[in-house]
């Protein structure tokens, strides 16, 4: 599936013509990479012509940024922030145990379900439309988000052990954070607000490998 939707995206959004850019992810993730015990040459991560300010994961070892990224990034360390949580995503697995709790969930709801229509309970589906909301909103989401610092965790500790500057995550969560004009409440998105995300990166710098205060 990973593969599939990797190659579904390099059809409708062509590469960054743009060999800067290219050339700083090529040598952000290949510092990364190899700190991680990866084998470079098995992972592809590529920069996207699109202006959308965002980056992604996909199982397979599929990494994309888009060129939007580097109109907040303001240092290569921060770059580095980017592609470190992207490979901390797929060394976690996250894309399996997305899907794995989405399985969990529908199934959860169709015995639901049919409990209700089997007990003749008036609105049998509606009651059961309204328990997906909560089963959306109480496990799945938050449990993305909880994926989110785990991989911000994980590219932190990548980041130190190559040699970038993991405080420098801070500072881009700041550029993004000014970047946004607008935002749904955090507990309706997958991912944390940025003065969330801004927070626990702090508390989590002090635990890192080499730490001295930043």
């Amino acid at each position: 599936l990973g593969l599939q939707a990797w190659a579904d995206m390099r059809a409708q959004i062509p590469a960054s013509q743009n060999a800067e850019i290219q050339g700083l992810v090529d040598e952000v993730a290949l510092r990364l990479l190899r700190t991680a015990g990866e084998q470079p040459a098995d992972w592809e991560v590529l920069a996207f012509a699109s202006p959308e300010v965002n980056a992604f994961a996909l199982p397979g070892n599929k990494i994309g940024v888009f060129e939007g990224m580097f109109e907040v990034i303001g240092s290569p360390d921060q770059l580095a922030a980017i592609v470190g949580h992207e490979i901390g995503h797929l060394q976690a697995d996250h894309s399996r145990e997305r899907i794995s709790a989405e399985l969990a969930k529908n199934v959860g709801l169709n015995v639901a379900r049919m409990a209700l229509q089997a007990g003749d309970v008036a609105f049998a589906n509606e009651i059961a439309a309204a328990l997906g909301l909560g089963v959306e909103y109480g496990l799945v989401l938050p449990y993305s988000r909880n994926q989110e610092l785990e991989a911000d965790r994980l590219g932190l500790t990548l980041m130190a052990e190559a040699g970038f500057r993991p405080a420098e995550a801070v500072e881009l969560w700041r550029r993004m954070q000014a970047a946004q004009s607008a935002r749904a409440p955090e507990f309706l998105a997958t991912h944390p607000a940025p003065e969330t995300r801004i927070q626990e990166i702090e508390a989590m710098l002090p635990t890192l490998p080499g730490a001295s205060g930043g």
